[in-house]
């Protein structure tokens, strides 16, 4: 008895946790999904680990950028400003204020431009990890923000929406 009282429990709770899925909008999954960036889920960690391992850095640098990216994960704020319906496809666009990577990288290159002999090695010969460690130190001391207008791509497979 206490076990068909057990399952029926379970049963029941599964079907609560499964519904709340089924209800989720296509809103409520680009949330989640920004939400994974603020959150560093393991999924994306692990793809921000990819990319930044196949970057052409050294050991140090790669550490340095993965770190830069992480703050700028974990600061990104969001709102959402539209929903659009087509079907079984939404576009949820979304106001998403990140750090001004951008900025820092051009600042840099504006920097290289006009000090390029600062970033040669003791030979006269241009180094690119003197640069690289230069800019990827402006991208880690950038304060300054940036808001973007980014259309997420939401379907409904299976009568949950997934982002694209």
């Amino acid at each position: 008895m206490k076990r068909m009282l057990l399952s029926v429990v379970l049963l029941c709770l599964s079907l609560i946790v499964v519904g709340c899925g089924m209800n989720m909008t296509a809103k409520d999954a680009a949330i989640e999904y920004m939400e994974m960036y603020r959150n560093k889920d393991k999924l994306i960690m692990d793809e921000l680990d990819d990319y930044v391992n196949n970057e052409d850095l050294t050991d140090k640098q790669k550490e340095m950028y993965h770190s830069i990216l992480e703050r700028e994960y974990s600061t990104l704020m969001y709102e959402v400003t539209d929903e659009r319906y087509e079907g079984d496809v939404a576009f949820i666009t979304m106001e998403v204020t990140v750090i001004d990577l951008y900025k820092a990288q051009k600042d840099s290159a504006s920097y290289f431009n006009e000090h390029q002999s600062e970033f040669n090695d003791e030979d006269g010969e241009y180094d690119k990890n003197l640069f690289m460690d230069y800019k990827l130190d402006m991208m880690n001391k950038q304060m300054e923000t940036v808001t973007y207008t980014i259309d997420i791509k939401v379907e409904k497979e299976d009568d949950r929406w997934k982002v694209v």
